[in-house]
């Protein structure tokens, strides 16, 4: 009989690729059953096409639909090309500081940190387009507000306020998507009209708010575990040196930042229901469970995010076949039992 699950998708650009190859292997069986899912930038991407396909059909026809919306999402977003410039370099052992500095200096990433620091996206007047509007439309099953399936959520911040916001149901267009996935110096904002005040409200990315925010699954009608997909490194041994590396880190901590937050939440719920001073509430205490692969972010720096080129799309989907596989031999046993993960341990 499967188990019942919500998933959180994190956010980190061609890293999302990662939980590509988790769901690829998690709608392979018939081990899992997803009741929910949220999503933030690539996480909303990966959800979106997710939700779409297994709302197409039920069963395994659902199943392979999502996978094949997936498939094309990834195969359009990997036509970026390889940055071979780095990739010679590091296959030199050992490279030498000054070699790696200048990789990091003329690579593509690097050139467009320094272009996005100069020029804005509204700079680009007509010629401007969001290449992520005709990758979601293009889905070959592309309806994202089915009533069927699981429930999904995606997550972005509103620019006004600096709030989050989260769109479900009949929320979830396109435009929400590229919400979540906005990166202010990359895309312009996307406006969206609020249908219960009249108002537009500009959003950007979802990971300055909630990366990927856990409690919209926190509700009755769903089950209590949560399978977090990460994709930010949480821990890094090694001091940060090089501006590359400093900016690396900082880059990660704040994307880490909210679901730290969340965590810290729950586990304090956890242990207010353990000393049972949360009797006869109503409250539903969630299950926490991780896939992840710590070792292979942490040889990667956030940079990697904006080249999605074939051969790290590539990469990074086997390894998060290989990490689902590992959660299916292993933590599935836990479902409905207990958490997988030590929280304090995690965040403490």
């Amino acid at each position: 009989m499967a188990r019942r699950i919500n998933i959180a998708l994190q956010g980190g650009g061609a890293h999302g690729a990662f939980s590509w190859g988790v769901l690829d292997r998690l709608l392979e069986g018939d081990e899992i059953e997803i009741d929910g899912i949220s999503g933030t930038s690539a996480g909303a991407l990966n959800g979106a096409a997710l939700k779409a396909g297994l709302a197409a059909a039920p069963g395994g026809a659902g199943r392979e639909m999502a996978r094949e919306n997936l498939r094309h999402v990834w195969s359009q977003v990997s036509r970026y090309s390889d940055n071979r410039l780095v990739r010679w370099m590091s296959s030199l052992f050992p490279v030498p500081p000054g070699l790696q500095r200048m990789a990091e200096l003329y690579s593509p990433a690097a050139w467009l940190e320094g272009v996005t620091r100069v020029f804005s996206p509204y700079d680009y007047g007509p010629f401007y387009s969001n290449p992520l509007a005709s990758i979601i439309r293009g889905m070959p099953t592309p309806e994202l507000a089915a009533s069927g399936g699981p429930q999904l959520f995606v997550t972005a911040t509103t620019v006004r306020t600096g709030r989050v916001r989260i769109f479900s149901g009949a929320e979830v267009t396109a435009e929400a998507v590229m919400a979540s996935a906005c990166l202010p110096t990359l895309f312009r904002a996307v406006e969206i009209v609020d249908p219960a005040t009249g108002r537009s409200e500009a959003f950007w990315d979802g990971g300055y708010s909630g990366n990927p925010a856990l409690y919209p699954l926190f509700g009755t009608d769903l089950p209590r575990d949560i399978v977090i997909v990460t994709i930010n490194p949480m821990l890094r041994e090694a001091v940060p040196r090089s501006p590359v590396e400093i900016q690396d880190r900082i880059n990660e901590i704040s994307f880490n930042s909210s679901l730290l937050r969340e965590l810290r939440a729950i586990q304090f719920v956890k242990r207010l229901t353990a000393e049972g001073r949360l009797t006869g509430r109503g409250m539903k205490e969630p299950l926490v469970h991780m896939i992840s692969d710590e070792e292979l972010m942490n040889s990667l720096g956030a940079r990697s995010k904006s080249l999605p080129g074939p051969g790290l799309v590539k990469r990074m989907f086997e390894a998060g076949r290989v990490a689902a596989e590992g959660f299916i031999g292993g933590d599935l046993a836990n479902l409905g039992e207990r958490d997988s993960v030590d929280l304090p341990a995690l965040y403490g």
